[in-house]
């Protein structure tokens, strides 16, 4: 296990000498005529494309003296490369940070958070540090040894609610295979466009995968077509004002934006959410969207349990200004 970079007082992780490492290397006949890119892959093998290509992004990679070389610039026999092996935010992105974490119940075996809206869980492209994953390795020094520090399933930034974490190998699996039998019980609050009687019922048993004409984009899909998964959600009115209805919804897969995808798809996206069409309303800038219930079976003594999460402010405020009632369970 590696261990963590060094961090300033800011807490970013910050690189020093003896993390770097500098290789003069000079282009052969095999590498002649090939992209920058592919001969830095060939040249280091033993580095990913992915951490190569970021360092030619942050000027780590010299040409014969030139720095910020294009990664598709042919390279020629006799071309110099100086390459400085330096830390970059992807490696050095599993790192402890002082993040706050609302948990709802913990014991030896697992933790059950209350997650707010705008905090990513795992890092990736734009937001290596600052993370959920980057909280519970703080937390807890036992999270080092699990894959993805315990998280066996996600919640987009800017959703709210509840999520499990495993603290074992053994909870860890045992919870990754309850998810992907579909075992676990997941239920959300939603703030829609559209007019959704109360006790009004669908469910909606749409494939989704990546949309064909905007990659950022989760979409239904024709599998005959297209790759995707099966996906079911299962929606239920609880109050409108015959513009805008506050409904639940459970998960019976665990696709990518899911609720987000099949709530767009039969014309009621969400408020708030801009990526699928929902505008905002009642004060709401991000998608409505709050897992409000959890139940599931404990991964090592059996016993079923269930967690419910408060409406969060944002969505409460929503709901008053919009005059819709919600009993809390």
């Amino acid at each position: 296990m590696a261990e963590p970079a060094p961090q300033g007082e800011s807490g970013e992780p910050q690189p020093d000498e003896a993390q770097c490492e500098q290789r003069d290397l000079t282009i052969s006949g095999g590498e002649h005529g090939l992209r920058l890119d592919k001969a830095l892959a060939l040249l280091v093998p033993e580095f990913s494309r992915s951490y190569l290509q970021q360092l030619l992004e942050q000027g780590a990679v010299q040409l014969d003296g030139r720095v910020g070389v294009k990664p598709a610039h042919k390279v020629r026999v006799g071309d110099l490369l100086r390459v400085q092996m330096r830390p970059t935010e992807q490696s050095q992105a599993f790192h402890p940070e002082p993040i706050a974490i609302d948990v709802v119940h913990e014991d030896e075996h697992l933790l059950v958070i209350n997650k707010p809206a705008g905090l990513v869980v795992h890092p990736a492209a734009g937001h290596w540090s600052g993370t959920l994953l980057n909280g519970l390795l703080w937390r807890d020094a036992g999270a080092a040894q699990l894959p993805r520090a315990g998280i066996v399933h996600r919640l987009d930034k800017d959703t709210s609610g509840l999520m499990v974490v495993a603290r074992t190998r053994t909870a860890m699996d045992v919870l990754t295979r309850a998810i992907s039998a579909h075992e676990v019980s997941r239920r959300y609050l939603a703030l829609a466009w559209g007019r959704w009687l109360p006790g009004m019922r669908q469910s909606i048993d749409a494939p989704i995968g990546r949309d064909p004409r905007n990659r950022l984009r989760m979409a239904v899909v024709d599998l005959a077509l297209h790759p995707g998964k099966t996906a079911r959600t299962d929606v239920q009115g609880l109050a409108t004002d015959g513009r805008l209805s506050l409904v639940r919804c459970s998960l019976h897969t665990g696709r990518t934006h899911q609720i987000r995808v099949h709530m767009a798809f039969i014309g009621h996206p969400l408020v708030g959410d801009a990526l699928y069409g929902g505008a905002p309303a009642a004060d709401m800038r991000r998608q409505a969207l709050h897992a409000f219930s959890l139940a599931l079976t404990h991964p090592v003594t059996g016993v079923p349990m269930c967690w419910s999460a408060p409406l969060p402010l944002d969505l409460r405020h929503a709901l008053d200004v919009l005059g819709l009632d919600y009993n809390e369970p």
